[in-house]
């Protein structure tokens, strides 16, 4: 009896391997948006062997001598047509305003070699934008991470930042940890949010997303195509867009176009970045916060 209940457990675990690997391994279909082209895309190869995706409103009237440069957030987000339209009435002030896909989102390509995608990679890929525009100086506009980059490219290329704009901000890298101990006053009035990324990240993940996200950050290596790692990204973001608001049900629907090994590796090279703060003290530019 003993020996045929040990046999049954050991058939049973068996089973319990071969579908935990059939989930790991099968590739996943998501009902997601998906990337919509535009017909005023316009794209940029680089020295750097990134081809990026951009769109350009032109100034009109008399021309600034700085046009601005979004730089969008993620890692791993996009240019939505949304951004391009809050951000159009610039150019009736004399801006060209500059709006790109940072590689591995959006309508950019996407690289083969996945341990290339860095934090480093995309301030490179920022230097080589500015020559290709070919101002002097440029005004940047950084949401989330993308504030990051911003810092990141100011603290070697303070001469060519005429001035800057965070938005949303994420903590310059490499991240403080011992600012996670810090109590904020009473006097703030914070409370938690209804719902978090963390939650969102719960709800969202499965076996399979998770050895994707494994091989990924441990091998370097796609496990998964990226068409089905980037529909992944976008469902995340249906859930993640929960964590922004107040009330969920006035969340904004995710769109098609954000790009998972980017975000992915991006945030793993955070603990190779090296600390820009040595570069960034005593800098004089005007720098407007919006939180």
């Amino acid at each position: 009896m003993r020996k045929e209940l040990f046999k049954f457990i050991k058939y049973a675990l068996l089973l319990c391997v071969a579908a935990c690997l059939l989930i790991a391994f099968i590739p996943s279909v998501y009902d997601v948006p998906q990337l919509q082209k535009r017909k005023n895309t316009q794209y940029w190869d680089l020295p750097t062997g990134s081809k990026i995706a951009y769109t350009l409103v032109a100034a009109k009237g008399t021309k600034k001598p700085h046009p601005i440069i979004y730089l969008h957030g993620g890692p791993g987000g996009f240019v939505s047509n949304s951004h391009i339209k809050s951000l159009a009435p610039l150019s009736e002030d004399g801006y060209d305003i500059y709006l790109y896909d940072q590689i591995g989102s959006g309508l950019s390509d996407r690289l083969t070699n996945i341990k290339e995608y860095t934090a480093d990679r995309h301030k490179k890929d920022l230097e080589e934008i500015i020559k290709k525009i070919g101002a002097e100086q440029v005004i940047l506009i950084g949401q989330s991470w993308g504030a990051i980059l911003a810092i990141l490219f100011i603290a070697d290329n303070p001469q060519k930042v005429q001035q800057v704009i965070f938005t949303g901000a994420g903590p310059i890298q490499p991240f403080r940890v011992d600012l996670r101990s810090t109590t904020p006053p009473d006097s703030l009035n914070l409370r938690n949010p209804p719902y978090s990324n963390k939650q969102a990240n719960e709800k969202s993940k499965s076996v399979r997303t998770a050895v994707v996200s494994f091989w990924a950050k441990a091998f370097g290596k796609k496990l998964a195509s990226d068409k089905e790692a980037d529909d992944f990204q976008t469902h995340l973001n249906q859930e993640l867009n929960k964590a922004t608001v107040c009330d969920t049900s006035k969340a904004l629907k995710a769109e098609g176009g954000g790009g998972f090994y980017v975000q992915v590796m991006t945030v793993q090279s955070f603990s190779e970045t090296k600390d820009p703060r040595p570069k960034l003290k005593g800098l004089k530019m005007p720098i407007l916060i919006m939180k």
